[in-house]
């Protein structure tokens, strides 16, 4: 699995085996660690990771009103990643500005995580590469907003 570029199905496979190893008390890696913690967030979804034989090729189509779970709870992840690292700069004060807003780091996130799929959507939809300075300034949108 390339550990930066995976595939979709290397993606999902890797949450369905973190949640695996949950359920069965196995030790988690730090990302699994991270990435069950997420799952944990979204309860909606554990039906989904319960049944990977099922889920593991399902298509989503957003266009009419289906939400991945595979890619929001990856969203999560290059999120908590990037307020880590810091990166792109200043993510990690504007993540403790809506912290310290909404007292809920599942909230937070999600803000974060709206703009950043935005900012995907923009790239993909003009055949671009991803834009920070785009994503900045939805975040300071998103901060005047919050």
């Amino acid at each position: 699995m390339s550990l930066y570029h995976p595939s979709r199905d290397q993606a999902r496979q890797f949450l369905f085996d973190a949640w695996q190893k949950l359920k069965q008390q196995h030790a988690l890696t730090d990302l699994e660690k991270i990435a069950v913690e997420v799952m944990q967030m979204h309860p909606e979804y554990h039906s989904i990771l319960n049944a990977p034989e099922r889920y593991m090729q399902q298509q989503y189509f957003p266009e009419m009103g289906e939400t991945n779970p595979f890619l929001h709870l990856s969203l999560h992840l290059s999120v908590i990643e990037q307020i880590s690292i810091n990166q792109p700069i200043g993510i990690h004060a504007i993540y403790k500005t809506l912290l310290q807003k909404h007292q809920d780091q599942h909230i937070a996130q999600h803000a974060i995580l709206e703009c950043l799929a935005e900012t995907i959507w923009h790239s993909q939809r003009n055949n671009t590469p991803l834009d920070s300075e785009h994503y900045l300034t939805l975040l300071q949108q998103k901060l005047a907003a919050a």
